[in-house]
């Protein structure tokens, strides 16, 4: 049985490396090992890595089917797989980008969005404020694009009374894997979200406000890194809305 050449050894080393690169790119930001963009860049290595390292691999692959090289064939192959996972992790996320507003503050209530209090300290040094407004988009603006891209995220309307609101509510943000911040004032709760690879941290306030006999409960999501949030601030208030009206 004939033994792979080493440029298809190497092709496949190549393959892992970039597969380890793009495993621990995010976590050693996470980690506090390296500061955001360098994370981002050596990211970005690993996917551009991988694409040529792909088309090398296909290359390569079609010349060892013609010479029958059997074993070069199941390394390359092998190689084509690794590489292909780096650039498929990142397909979705960049589809994402085009599909959404480059906003990062998503509110139920644009007009009078939800406030912040205790988790104001918690982003001293956070990249993006809590200003319902940014450097590239008016408060006026931004609901326009939210109206566009979300018309879903609405203020909920309950039965119940701001108290067991507030009660439903803890119980929905912990289930949802949130850090709760703050809940001692009634009509409020602060939590965060925390991703798992880079460990962005996002922060979301729920409000609670009497209507009569009802509760009009309100809820405002705001990342603390980025200018595009990829949707996930308006897919956690409607996650949050969904199971609140359910539970």
């Amino acid at each position: 049985m004939s033994e792979s050449k080493t440029s298809s050894k190497v092709l496949l080393l190549m393959a892992v490396c970039m597969v380890l690169i793009m495993a621990f790119s995010p976590l050693s930001y996470r980690f506090g090992w390296v500061p955001l963009l360098p994370s981002l860049g050596s990211l970005g290595v690993a996917i551009l890595g991988s694409a040529l390292i792909w088309l090398s691999g296909l290359v390569m692959l079609i010349a060892a089917v013609r010479k029958q090289l059997s074993a070069d064939r199941k390394v390359l192959l092998v190689a084509l797989v690794l590489a292909a996972l780096p650039v498929a992790a990142m397909i979705p996320q960049l589809l994402k980008v085009g599909s959404v507003p480059p906003i990062h503050d998503i509110s139920t209530d644009t007009v009078e969005p939800p406030e912040f209090e205790l988790m104001v300290k918690r982003r001293i040094h956070a990249m993006n404020d809590l200003e319902y407004a940014d450097a590239d988009h008016t408060a006026e603006q931004m609901a326009a694009l939210q109206e566009e891209f979300y018309p879903e995220v609405q203020s909920l309307v309950s039965d119940m009374s701001v108290q067991e609101a507030q009660a439903r509510a803890r119980t929905v943000l912990e289930d949802m894997g949130l850090d709760i911040i703050a809940s001692g004032r009634i009509g409020l709760i602060e939590a965060t979200a925390t991703t798992f690879w880079f460990g962005f941290k996002d922060d979301l306030v729920v409000r609670i406000r009497a209507e009569g006999s009802k509760s009009i409960i309100d809820v405002r999501s705001v990342s603390r890194v980025g200018q595009s949030d990829l949707g996930v601030n308006a897919a956690r208030i409607l996650n949050f809305l969904e199971k609140f009206a359910s539970a």
